[in-house]
């Protein structure tokens, strides 16, 4: 199995991990109760759609 013949340096260690960082989730607001959701997902809090209720919630 090959084997660098000299260490890289700390910048192009540096430069290749400058890609590895992790993105937060995005949220969207929904238009009916204005709470976070995540996009093209059904809202967990009201269970609206694009404008349609599609799943019933339970109201505590």
């Amino acid at each position: 199995m090959p084997n660098p013949k000299r260490r890289h340096s700390k910048t192009r260690t540096a430069k290749r991990r400058t890609h590895d960082a992790l993105t937060p989730a995005t949220t969207n607001i929904c238009p009916q109760c204005k709470e976070p959701k995540a996009p093209h997902q059904v809202c967990p809090h009201c269970g609206f759609y694009r404008a349609r209720q599609v799943r019933p919630v339970d109201e505590e």
